[in-house]
């Protein structure tokens, strides 16, 4: 887990993903700058991770994965691509533009349980029953690396970024991007942001030890959910995250409201965290900052009803 590594992992994902995605100042905040993962393919970050795992997996190999959605996406898109079977397992209640774009690709889709935790220990179980190998979308130094080959386009398309806020689940992208971020420039902060109706990392992050918490509906369903016990991912936070925020679920409602109105860009909960932590004045302004905008799946309705609300 060392920046060689995520160098290699971007040579190896490019035929796979959008290099360079854009990172663009924000029209209405000075010196924030936004990083558009929510125009990757697949509208999401993930594609990085699965890309740099499965590029390492013989042709023709059979694969479980758990995902609340855009990890299972990025997984199925790959393995048709490279020729891998894979069973994905996410929750019933994953929304249906992620659940819709999945179907897309020639791989078995599986919804069981209500919540990531649930189809987590499902896509586990299959995998001993079956004897397939278990792909997780975190707890992975491949993934791992996929996903930290962010921080190389950010600093190399603006090497003046002082921090970089990045939306925080289980951990597989802070992660990846601390590691590079750190590794080019050390003095860099590294901000990870959570919602409060899924705090698990951030409460692990401030008792020093990895902990359980309760997990309530969340409009970023993509980060909802408990870490698998051991991850790595909680001890490469520890090691590279200087900051860890939690916020309400009525601010990244506000956020992806903003992000369309200001930005221009339509943006799922779980990308639009950064934007509320800033909403909620918990970022100080005034320094070059980077928010990685993770993606943009959210379901029509659920956007329009967004739209519609008055804050």
């Amino acid at each position: 887990m060392n920046l060689e590594n995520i160098r290699n992992a971007k040579s190896r994902i490019r035929p796979l993903i959008l290099e360079n995605t854009p990172l663009v100042e924000s029209r209405t905040t000075p010196s924030l700058f936004l990083k558009l993962e929510n125009l990757q393919v697949t509208n999401s970050f993930k594609i990085r991770g699965a890309a740099n795992k499965l590029t390492q997996i013989p042709k023709g190999s059979k694969i479980v994965t758990a995902s609340a959605g855009n990890h299972g996406q990025a997984v199925a898109l790959c393995s048709e691509k490279l020729g891998i079977k894979a069973k994905i397992v996410v929750p019933e209640t994953t929304p249906k533009v992620k659940i819709n774009k999945i179907k897309q690709y020639n791989q078995e889709l599986i919804l069981h349980g209500s919540i990531y935790d649930e189809a987590e220990d499902y896509a586990k179980e299959i995998a001993q029953k079956e004897g397939l190998d278990y792909i997780s979308p975190y707890n992975d130094p491949q993934v791992i690396g996929g996903q930290g080959t962010i921080a190389l386009e950010i600093l190399a398309q603006n090497s003046d970024i002082d921090s970089i806020i990045v939306p925080v689940g289980g951990g597989g992208l802070i992660s990846g991007i601390g590691i590079a971020a750190k590794s080019l420039k050390s003095e860099i902060k590294i901000i990870g942001v959570q919602s409060e109706a899924s705090p698990t990392m951030y409460e692990s992050f401030l008792a020093g030890r990895q902990i359980d918490t309760k997990v309530e509906d969340s409009i970023a369903d993509g980060l909802s959910g408990n870490l698998e016990q051991g991850t790595i991912t909680f001890e490469l936070a520890r090691k590279y995250v200087d900051e860890m925020i939690i916020v309400k679920e009525e601010s990244i409602r506000k956020a992806i409201r903003v992000l369309w109105e200001k930005e221009g860009q339509i943006v799922e909960g779980s990308g639009a965290v950064p934007i509320a932590a800033i909403l909620e004045n918990k970022i100080t302004l005034g320094k070059k900052l980077a928010a990685v905008i993770s993606g943009s799946n959210i379901d029509t309705e659920k956007f329009r009803a967004i739209m519609g609300e008055h804050f």
